[in-house]
């Protein structure tokens, strides 16, 4: 968030200087020890739009958006490790086993599209501590979980016929399996045996759909020039072009997982410099074009778009051992750190919270992860408190028993 959105000016003045006691006297760090140096912005920032938001210049076709997006500058999370926290993120609890946001949704809203999945989930870039449970259904029925698609390559494993066995025949196996399933439910009454009818089916159906909707050759040359889509290759800028052809195609929940952002400054390969303009240069233009061609489609107004990650970086450089490394990188920051929303009822140009002078702490409008589950699920027509589902003798829902709507981001009546 600090070389992307939270400008400090003081970071920048302060660049070098040994960190002040106060910010690491008694906290814990993942990979900070003793005292290390305060890290400024390693990029030049500038204001855009009548809002006068801040972006960095690694972001120079977003922050042609400026006053399409709300900016939440206070977000913070419990967590300091990857794993814990994008459970967090994803499910509302740190530890696996919990439905992740998107099949909760879709438990809620249903699908309009009875031939694709409601919830899919598309990954590019590097390693993004991403696995299944992000995107898994825990314990409400399985048919809800997310269903992974592939940019290139075919789009899902397996979706083609085995040689031999036509369509017709397949039919026919998918009819006689369905008797010895509702059989077996008869005996049983497990309803993940309804669930797996119905994935077999729609699978089924999936085999005609899918192809076309997930082909992205075939848009015209100025499309892809406004994406800088590469068909045929695994690339964040793909997976934008086929979201954007998902929500025209009624699937409610599209989740991008853009991994490589860990840049610690452990090693050249990974240090800020390298890391960070390469995700930059991967994620801007898309993520700008995917916000224009959904505007240009009148789609923008209808869909909600959240960008970020599970937490935030430090405004110390990361000092591994005691020692600084002399490739720049920052620690892992669970109390302070920037998102972003767009689109359907969020009030453009504007900034929510505040942190401190170096962005170390939230001073002002707190937001808990809790709280933009709670935002979201607001946005998608839902009362947080009232999407529940039982399971061993107690209700559960996506915020626990936490969060609350943060007002201010919502677009004015």
């Amino acid at each position: 968030q600090l070389e992307l959105f939270d400008y400090k000016p003081e970071l920048v003045k302060n660049d070098g200087k040994d960190c002040p006691d106060k910010y690491v006297k008694g906290k814990n760090f993942a990979f900070i020890s003793g005292v290390p140096k305060l890290l400024g912005p390693v990029y030049p920032f500038a204001q855009y739009g009548e809002s006068g938001a801040w972006f960095s210049n690694q972001l120079p076709h977003l922050s042609q958006h400026a006053d399409d997006i709300a900016f939440i500058k206070s977000m913070h999370t419990d967590e300091i490790n990857h794993g814990p926290a994008s459970f967090l993120m994803h499910t509302g609890f740190a530890r696996a086993g919990r439905p992740s946001m998107g099949s909760w949704l879709v438990y809620g809203l249903g699908s309009d599209n009875q031939n694709l999945p409601g919830y899919i989930v598309l990954e590019s870039g590097g390693n993004s501590f991403a696995d299944k449970s992000m995107w898994g259904s825990g314990f409400i029925p399985s048919i809800y979980q997310g269903v992974q698609c592939r940019s290139n390559g075919d789009p899902v494993l397996f979706s083609k016929n085995p040689s031999g066995i036509s369509r017709d025949v397949r039919k026919k196996s998918l009819k006689y399996l369905d008797q010895l399933n509702q059989r077996r439910y008869a005996e049983v009454g497990d309803p993940e045996i309804i669930t797996r009818t119905s994935q077999y089916e729609m699978a089924f159906r999936m085999q005609m759909s899918v192809p076309g909707v997930m082909d992205i050759s075939k848009e015209p040359k100025h499309v892809h020039e406004l994406y800088g889509t590469e068909p045929g290759k695994r690339s964040y800028a793909n997976n934008c072009l086929l979201a954007r052809k998902l929500v025209e195609n009624g699937v409610r929940f599209i989740q991008l997982f853009h991994g490589g952002w860990d840049s610690h400054g452990t090693n050249d390969g990974e240090s800020l410099q390298s890391g960070f303009v390469r995700n930059c240069n991967q994620v801007d233009r898309p993520t700008a074009a995917l916000l224009k061609d959904l505007e240009q489609r009148g789609l923008l107004e209808d869909t909600l778009i959240v960008f970020g990650g599970e937490f935030g970086r430090t405004p110390m450089q990361e000092n591994r051992g005691g020692v600084t490394n002399k490739f720049l990188g920052r620690d892992h920051h669970p109390s302070a750190y920037t998102m972003w929303l767009a689109g359907a009822g969020i009030r453009g140009g504007y900034t929510h919270g505040e942190t401190d002078e170096i962005g170390y702490d939230v001073v002002k409008d707190p937001v808990h992860v809790h709280d933009l589950q709670a935002t979201i699920m607001h946005l998608l027509g839902f009362n947080h408190e009232k999407l529940t589902f039982r399971f061993q003798g107690r209700d559960f829902r996506l915020t626990d028993v936490h969060g609350h709507v943060v007002k201010d981001i919502l677009a004015r009546s």
